[in-house]
């Protein structure tokens, strides 16, 4: 089974440092050394019979291999913890642990790989990101390793994510990103794109009918590339909705990677009542909102 033999409904729990760090305050002293991988195992075990794919980290992927459903397509982050880049730059550090060469020895078909990218940074600064994409790429394409590619769009001049300003501005920025990495040059099998609007601005900063046309001119920069969805931290109810809005705009998105949306109130669970409880609500209401994710796009 291929990541695109059918709608790529992913789940990602590759987060690193932040998430040991919530997952440490949430247990307090009944805080554990493996606590990470306890919560990511169970991430795994709950949603992989009804996931396409799942993604793990390169720290303690390895580990969680054998946790995965038969069914569900393994995937593995070609990155270090990301909260741990380059300041200025913003540039993904590369594991350490971890060569592209490795995967199909370990049977892990896909790499993604996360990049902070500025379309209106210094095109040098700009140019040694694509060098570094196209890199990963060749390598992938030569190793016979599916590569899923995924932009973080940003500017410099709008600081603030969640102002009206940059409302205003994120169709485009996600636009040009995607334009950018659409190009063959990459080797990029699928892209990993955020949704191009930002919902609470809707209706306030700008219309439905422009959000659905933010998101068909940011879909039509792919060309012929896969795009999924990422959550990049909304709400469940948030990114459900995104999704319903994509589809309505007539997007034909091949699927979505979502994380926190689908588990992020399990970490206060798991913190309070521990790993059991929090397995039962996985099975319950996380494996609920998979469905409903599944729904919204389909």
């Amino acid at each position: 089974m291929t990541l695109l033999d059918g709608p790529v409904f992913g789940v990602a729990v590759d987060q690193g440092s932040g998430l040991a760090a919530a997952l440490r305050e949430g247990r307090g002293s009944h805080a554990r050394d493996d606590d990470l991988f306890t919560f990511k195992r169970i991430v795994v075990e709950t949603l992989s019979p009804d996931a396409s794919t799942v993604l793990v980290d390169a720290a303690l992927g390895r580990e969680l291999l054998p946790a995965y459903h038969p069914s569900c397509v393994k995937m593995l982050a070609y990155e270090a913890d990301v909260y741990h880049i380059a300041d200025e730059d913003r540039i993904t550090k590369l594991p350490e642990n971890l060569d592209i060469a490795d995967y199909p020895d370990i049977d892990v078909p896909v790499l993604k790989f996360f990049l902070y990218y500025g379309p209106n940074d210094p095109e040098a600064l700009n140019q040694r990101k694509a060098d570094l994409v196209a890199k990963i790429g060749s390598e992938c394409r030569a190793r016979g390793v599916t590569f899923l590619f995924e932009p973080i769009v940003y500017d410099r001049a709008i600081p603030d994510g969640t102002s009206a300003e940059y409302a205003l501005a994120k169709p485009a920025l996600v636009r040009a990103a995607t334009q950018r990495f659409a190009s063959p040059d990459f080797n990029i099998d699928v892209l990993k794109v955020e949704i191009p609007v930002s919902l609470p601005h809707i209706n306030t900063t700008m219309s439905e009918a422009q959000a659905r046309t933010a998101f068909q001119d940011a879909a039509e920069a792919a060309g012929d590339i896969p795009l999924l969805y990422l959550s990049a931290g909304v709400t469940f109810e948030q990114f459900r909705d995104a999704l319903r809005m994509s589809r309505d705009a007539g997007v034909n998105a091949c699927g979505f990677m979502c994380g926190r949306a689908i588990w992020s109130d399990a970490i206060g669970i798991f913190g309070a009542e521990g790993p059991a409880a929090m397995a039962r609500w996985m099975e319950s209401t996380g494996r609920d909102r998979l469905a409903q994710l599944k729904d919204a796009i389909t």
